[in-house]
């Protein structure tokens, strides 16, 4: 069986809470420049962000990213753990990840679209049509 996505879910500690929140971290080849990292609120609602594969590959080994998403090996306390940290008008949240869940997820998002030939499998038309469609 072929599938198109990589979905790995983990509990991680938003903001230092002690409670533990479900999170996914998700990867479809039709959008291959792209990761998502969903949370799940009380109310079982999925709140979703999207951003750089390369913002995730980057922030393994070094800080990546300017804007509302990034990601910081260098805050966490523990060198196996990296911090994702995501900024919007509507307020601030963090959390850590374990780097080898990270590598795992990446791994096997290389599998799906090799590191470096995104370009080949996105879809310019489509996206064409879909913002035509607007």
């Amino acid at each position: 069986m072929q599938t198109d996505a990589v979905h790995q879910s983990q509990f991680v500690v938003l903001n230092e809470s002690t409670t533990p929140v479900l999170s996914r971290l998700s990867y479809h080849a039709e959008e291959p420049f792209a990761v998502t990292v969903a949370f799940r609120t009380e109310r079982g609602r999925w709140i979703e962000w999207t951003f750089a594969r390369d913002l995730l590959v980057d922030g393994i080994d070094e800080p990546a990213g300017l804007g509302d998403v990034r990601i910081r090996p260098d805050l966490s306390e523990d060198e196996d753990f990296l911090t994702l940290e995501i900024e919007s008008p509507d307020g601030y949240a963090s959390f850590e990840l374990e780097v080898e869940d990270v590598r795992t997820f990446l791994d096997a998002s290389y599998e799906l679209v090799p590191l470096g030939e995104e370009s080949a499998h996105f879809d310019v038309d489509g996206l064409i049509e879909e913002i035509s469609n607007v």
